[in-house]
């Protein structure tokens, strides 16, 4: 076997070029997934604050769910 088929190998086993690309790949999925999941966390606190105001959340999830049920009912009735 010649040396010039033996390639610098790190304890991962990949060389230095295949672990830049890597990291070059991982680092754009983190980045995503972290743009991801601030937008989705925005968009939960446009719903529905996390922290309540001084006289607590305003109207409830079954309040909508309520109007909702009584407009179809009174469609069949």
């Amino acid at each position: 076997m010649s040396d010039v088929t033996r390639r610098p190998v790190a304890a991962s086993g990949l060389t230095e070029t295949e672990a830049k690309e890597f990291h070059a790949i991982f680092l754009q999925s983190f980045i995503g997934f972290v743009v991801v999941a601030v937008v989705a966390h925005i968009l939960v606190w446009l719903w529905r604050p996390w922290l309540p105001g001084p006289n607590g959340y305003q109207t409830s999830m079954l309040d909508g769910a309520h109007h909702v049920a009584h407009a179809v009912t009174s469609m069949f009735t």
